[in-house]
């Protein structure tokens, strides 16, 4: 895989790091990344794997953009009101890197399609807005070995975890998803950031890091949040850890509710 010299220069700060360099840049390159939710999370998530050179990024939404999403979805603006999503943000991940190819998925991920759109990725990050979503993502991907990047944001609060549960670390199996939530809460219990409210650029804080995990897994570099929930407290700004295990180890906390 060869680089036009505008690729060169375009990820010359990638290449002179030690840990990325040319055979990294390659890696990113050529890996394919889908992005569950073209929102909140999804904006900063879908803008650093475009600018860092990922090969091909896939998005899933169903939504159209509207007036009270430019607060925080900063992949879109004021003239991409009615527009999908999936084609406003694939329209700025062209303005920002031509090299990247953008496949769209203007749906809800359901039981009947989920399968067949994760299967054409290496890894998921997953910044969708409800407990419904989450799960059939995360069942689905630890079933079919796809590495995971959740995260959630709700107010001033958010978290994020990297799940990986098909494998193991130092001999251990990775806990899944429902090791750290084993069952959705109520609908009532958790209201969306259109009842509750959402401090904008919490959504970039979150989603960056998000950015920066999916980055970790294609270079294989670092140390991935595996078994371990960041939290991060926007008020305060204070980033606090957690550590989980396989059902029946200690737990962590439940993160903010997801609200992009």
């Amino acid at each position: 895989m060869t680089f036009s010299p505008d690729e060169i220069e375009r990820y010359a700060r990638h290449i002179v790091l030690a840990e990325v360099g040319g055979p990294g840049q390659q890696k990113l390159k050529a890996a394919r990344i889908l992005v569950i939710g073209a929102g909140g999370l999804g904006a900063p998530v879908i803008q650093y794997l475009a600018a860092a050179g990922v090969g091909t990024i896939g998005i899933v939404d169903d939504d159209a953009v509207s007036l009270s999403n430019l607060q925080r979805q900063v992949i879109h603006d004021t003239g991409d009101i009615g527009r999908l999503k999936t084609e406003s943000a694939a329209d700025a991940v062209t303005r920002l890197n031509p090299h990247v190819a953008t496949e769209l998925f203007p749906v809800r991920l359901d039981a009947d399609n989920a399968d067949a759109i994760l299967a054409r990725f290496d890894i998921v990050a997953d910044g969708s807005d409800n407990f419904a979503t989450r799960y059939r993502v995360a069942d689905r991907c630890a079933a079919m070995g796809k590495p995971l990047v959740t995260a959630a944001v709700g107010r001033f609060d958010g978290s994020i975890t990297t799940l990986m549960p098909f494998a193991d670390t130092d001999g251990v199996p990775n806990p899944s998803y429902r090791d750290l939530f084993p069952a959705p809460p109520p609908d009532w219990l958790l209201p969306g950031c259109a009842e509750a409210g959402i401090l904008g650029a919490l959504t970039g804080i979150v989603g960056s890091l998000q950015a920066n995990e999916v980055l970790k897994l294609i270079l294989g570099i670092g140390e991935p949040l595996i078994g371990r929930l960041l939290l991060v407290d926007a008020l305060s700004m204070r980033f606090e850890t957690i550590r989980y295990r396989r059902r029946g180890a200690q737990s962590g906390s439940a993160a903010p509710a997801p609200s992009t």
